[in-house]
């Protein structure tokens, strides 16, 4: 992970629905464009190349993107919308240093010169790179770690606030696994082509991003070989994605001094000191193996090491807010090279998602505003609604499940929180500093106000208002420790979800997506997790048995996928979300089924009411995507490619079959049936 804002860990899914037309002077919103078809293929064969083939053929991926898909042609048009908001307050930002306008105003304008930044190239972190330049022992390590952690980058790992797990009202201090700078530990330490092609690459962008800092050549190899021993150090000791969604396993709630016992290497008294929070009192340490490695290495490695190491976490969290020089190096690799994108994002759009990272829900504020009508949040509301009444049928008609464990998930769904829009209180930013010297302190202004309010949240209650996104986000989540689902505005509207469209495909697009939220409540992880959002065990061990059976037979229909060359889908990896799919589908088709759109069964474009909301499914995940960004996301993403989240629910569906003729022995019918909720 390289974002220098907070990271925040949060289960979500993105999602597209419904294109329109214009008919004479008045547009018609038809929610399903006949043009998207591709008639070569049949239902039966290809449901996903048939709904979207004709899309395919016409949407290549734009050079400056690794991916184009319905995601995202609707973040192009939100990005417009947010523009237009940034472009208002940047012309006139006022002199009220104190007010939102003035301090996105001035942010984006900041991030747009330049002329400034080019003159400037590196020189705003010199002090940094100083400091670092003068550690002179272990202690001056852990010193400038946590001077890092609070101002810069996020070096070794992450430390957060988080809800406690097993008490749920309340945030504590925790700990997640980090510090490397290739996006997963795999690439460190497996052998296929692909990796070792990777790590090539690596060492030699490290070779030149420290040239960049004036390393000579040789030194520039000296140093980005320390780098690659070290973060493959701690690419060994790190949990692999799979092992990080055990629950249980990453729950460790330690007091201060169990820690300082268990892992002495590491001097947290003075790293805890250093951080601002004094002591926590209780730290949740997600992966112990991981922070016990660490604790070693800080004496094991040599101070020259250590400064290597640092110096690159800096240049390489801060290399896109640079001169071109910089930002080009590293696109070269994390963009071209690692993606496959062909050319960066033009800079407004860059500094744009730069803006909305550090002043989220101030532009926010005034997004919701212009561009989210209450009808949209009150449709919106009655799917939630009436998809949650769904999930509570299947759960009262499930066959497999006991009436001692139906009592405890109907309890827990009853106590769903549901989040629509945009925030009921304001992130406050009175605190955040905005000037107009340098985008990098800017920067840096911003990330020392994320870590002060996360410093605020360590031991106090949770804030019930709180989002995990801002308005403007394309996206929805589920959190398993609030029990809540939020639904931000961005996804709430044309073409992702629109007021007026008929009922087929809102339900099968934003229903199913609702759906999958509400599923991640009780799939493999969620349903770890008790209406209060505490980790317990509300199973009975039969029925316990039974989840894992069907989960089972979904983690192999996956694994069979091979998605590029001889890359398959990880079954393990992607479970949650194709739970959430297949529940998210089955329960929202529930829901339809009582829609007047349904029972009067009327044709619109030569499709039934059920047809029309499996095409609309099948609209939400259609993209083009580059090999280079497949193969990364076959290793990072805990979602499975776009056509296989069309074609893997739908070969469970018996609705599906009835809608489209899908017969025993077709492609899109499984042998083997899986039915979870």
């Amino acid at each position: 992970m390289r974002k220098v804002i907070s990271v925040i860990l949060i289960v979500f899914i993105t999602s597209f629905l419904i294109l329109s037309c214009s008919t004479s002077n008045k547009e018609e919103i038809k929610g399903f464009d006949l043009a998207n078809l591709d008639t070569t293929y049949t239902p039966q064969e290809d449901f996903y190349h048939y709904a979207i083939g004709g899309w395919i053929k016409n949407n290549p991926v734009p050079d400056d993107q690794s991916i184009w898909s319905g995601f995202n042609e609707l973040r192009e048009t939100t990005r417009k919308q947010v523009q237009s908001i940034i472009d208002d307050v940047s012309a006139n930002p006022g002199s009220d240093v104190n007010s939102i306008r003035y301090k996105v105003g001035t942010f984006y304008n900041v991030g747009m010169d330049t002329a400034k930044i080019e003159n400037e190239s590196w020189s705003p972190l010199m002090k940094e790179f100083e400091r670092i330049d003068a550690i002179a022992n272990h202690d001056d390590v852990i010193k400038e770690i946590a001077h890092m952690h609070i101002y810069t980058a996020s070096p070794l790992f992450y430390f957060i606030s988080t809800t406690d797990a097993k008490n749920s009202e309340y945030e504590i201090a925790g700990i997640w696994q980090g510090g490397l700078g290739l996006p997963d530990r795999d690439y460190y330490v497996e052998n296929d082509d692909r990796s070792k092609e990777i790590r090539e690459n690596y060492i030699d962008h490290l070779q030149k991003m420290f040239q960049l800092i004036g390393s000579d050549l040789e030194f520039s190899e000296i140093e980005a070989q320390r780098v690659m021993n070290f973060e493959t150090r701690l690419a060994k000791a790190s949990n692999t994605r799979v092992e990080n969604r055990d629950v249980n396993s990453t729950y460790n709630k330690l007091t201060t001094d169990e820690i300082k016992s268990r892992f002495s290497g590491f001097n947290w008294d003075l790293y805890l000191t250093e951080n601002g929070v004094g002591d926590p009192q209780h730290i949740d340490i997600s992966q112990p193996k991981f922070i016990e490695e660490v604790s070693k290495m800080v004496e094991e490695e040599s101070l020259d090491t250590w400064k290597s190491y640092l110096r690159w976490t800096l240049i390489n969290a801060m290399a896109s807010y640079l001169s071109s020089d910089f930002v080009a190096q590293d696109f070269e690799f994390y963009g071209k090279f690692l993606e496959g994108r062909k050319q960066n994002e033009p800079r407004w759009k860059r500094v744009q998602g730069t803006t909305n990272r550090a002043l989220g829900e101030a532009v926010g504020q005034l997004y919701v505003e212009k561009f989210f009508p209450p009808e949209a949040k009150e449709r919106a509301m009655n799917i939630v609604q009436n998809v949650l009444a769904s999930m509570e049928e299947s759960i009262k008609n499930l066959e497999w499940m006991s009436e001692e464990t139906k009592v405890e998930a109907l309890k827990k769904l009853s106590g769903f929180g549901v989040k629509i829009g945009y925030p009921d209180k304001w992130k406050d930013y009175t605190d955040l500093v905005v000037k107009d010297d340098s985008y990098v302190q800017n920067i840096i202004r911003s990330n020392y106000f994320d870590h002060q309010e996360m410093l605020k949240d360590i031991n106090q209650p949770i804030k019930p208002w709180e989002w995990g996104m801002t308005p403007q986000t394309v996206n929805a989540y589920y959190s398993p420790v609030r029990n809540e689902i939020a639904f931000p505005a961005g996804i709430l509207q044309f073409p992702f979800f629109d007021y007026r469209v008929d009922d087929a495909i809102n339900y099968g697009a934003m229903g199913a997506v609702i759906g999958h939220e509400i599923t991640h409540g009780f799939d493999d992880q969620g349903r770890q997790y008790d209406a209060e959002g505490n980790i317990r065990d509300w199973w009975t061990k039969e029925d316990a048995e039974r989840f894992n059976e069907r989960a089972q037979v979904l983690v192999d229909q996956f694994n069979n996928y091979v998605a590029i060359n001889d890359m398959t889908i990880n079954g393990e990896m992607t479970l949650g979300e194709n739970i959430g799919d297949l529940g998210g589908l089955t329960i929202s088709y529930n829901a339809f089924t009582k829609t007047e759109q349904y029972k009067n069964g009327k044709e619109i474009d030569g499709f039934t009411p059920s047809q029309r909301f499996f095409l609309s499914w099948a609209q939400v995940w259609k993209n083009n995507i580059t090999d280079q960004e497949l193969m990364r996301r076959l290793k990072v993403d805990v979602h499975s490619p776009g056509q296989w989240r069309v074609l893997g629910p739908l070969s469970n569906m018996p609705e599906f079959f009835e809608a489209f003729n899908i017969q025993p022995g077709d492609s899109m019918r499984n042998e083997k049936l899986v039915k979870i909720w």
